[in-house]
């Protein structure tokens, strides 16, 4: 026990000071660099005892919206990927594969591209108000349906889940595709960098919304911590132990449609970030959702922030789409997960 504990330790003074470390590179490196000691004598002492004014500013309006920006998404998506993977006890299940974030990225480019003639909004309307919803929306309605498709007498079937959601990534795609037809040359624009996943479009307003939705629901998944736990178990284990079981289940997937929304209609798609984070969490803090859930949400954060810091210099003064770094480096930790889940089969 006590070995434990010593690791536990550990493992939280290691996740805490990654995201430190993370949070001074994504401030500091960039097109114009600013020394990390600047940046912590700036928010220990005031900006303007550290930093000139282009420094201030960069810091202010750029980098900080963004540093926001990406914890939040990141958190939030970790968390949904590991409450998705409780719910349907299967590590291959995360919001992108069964569907969720196809379904938010429809209903936000139906937005963008219908959203001004239809609605009669201002841009900015459209950016704040109607795309966030449009996405919640999709998100919710091909949540539903798969869930629907999936439950046959109170019973989730994952290999149904999974292929349901295979089948609507594709269909919603397919819709997008041809929604990009309907697009003028600046929304077309904005759909082809919004797909692939960028932090560009951060500022204190949309930063500071995804940040309180996401804190809200992060606190609220975790008051089922326990309720997780049993549902590992087993579906009846935790109805015996008394917990409302098809109640839980659309708390939980309402929550994670939530935060997966409100991530997809501010940075777009962001792929394998909810599969490859509750995975790495589990090996170094076990399966206790009580304890996976926030140290999920702090690992989450850290590999966008990373994720955003190598878009941003790779290429410079260009930005690769970070949705395409995530998925080069989640896609082979994807097949990985599939031939040892697939070599645990036969050893049984």
């Amino acid at each position: 026990m006590q070995i434990k504990a010593i690791r536990r330790s550990w493992v939280w003074g290691g996740l805490g000071s990654s995201l430190l470390l993370a949070s001074l590179l994504a401030l500091s490196v960039g097109a114009v660099p600013i020394p990390p000691l600047d940046i912590l004598l700036a928010l220990l002492q005031g900006p303007d005892q550290a930093l000139s004014s282009m420094h201030e500013t960069i810091i202010e309006q750029i980098r900080l919206p963004r540093w926001l920006m990406g914890m939040s998404v990141g958190a939030g998506l970790a968390v949904a990927g590991a409450v998705m993977q409780g719910v349907f006890r299967n590590p291959l299940a995360d919001p992108a594969l069964i569907g969720v974030s196809a379904g938010a990225a429809l209903g936000a480019v139906s937005m963008i591209v219908f959203g001004g003639s239809l609605l009669s909004l201002s841009q900015a309307r459209i950016d704040f108000i109607a795309i966030p919803l449009g996405a919640f929306a999709g998100g919710m309605i091909v949540t539903a349906t798969v869930y629907r498709l999936a439950t046959r007498d109170g019973h989730t079937e994952v290999m149904t889940l999974l292929l349901a959601g295979i089948a609507f990534n594709a269909l919603a795609f397919a819709f997008i595709g041809l929604l990009s037809y309907f697009a003028d040359d600046n929304q077309l624009r904005t759909l082809t960098f919004w797909q692939l996943g960028a932090l560009g479009s951060a500022r204190w307003d949309n930063a500071g919304l995804v940040f309180v939705v996401s804190l809200l629901v992060i606190f609220t998944v975790l008051r089922y911590g326990r309720a997780l736990n049993a549902m590992l178990l087993g579906e009846s284990e935790a109805y015996h132990m008394g917990f409302d079981v098809q109640q839980l289940k659309w708390i939980l997937l309402l929550a994670v449609t939530t935060m997966v929304a409100i991530g997809v209609a501010f940075t777009g798609v962001i792929g394998f970030i909810g599969l490859v984070t509750p995975h790495l969490v589990r090996l170094a803090l076990g399966p206790d959702h009580r304890a996976l859930i926030p140290a999920a949400a702090i690992l989450g954060a850290c590999l966008i922030l990373l994720a955003d810091l190598l878009a941003r210099t790779l290429v410079v003064p260009a930005e690769l789409p970070i949705g395409t770094l995530t998925a080069i480096l989640g896609a082979p930790f994807f097949l990985l997960l599939i031939l040892r889940q697939r070599r645990q089969a036969v050893s049984l």
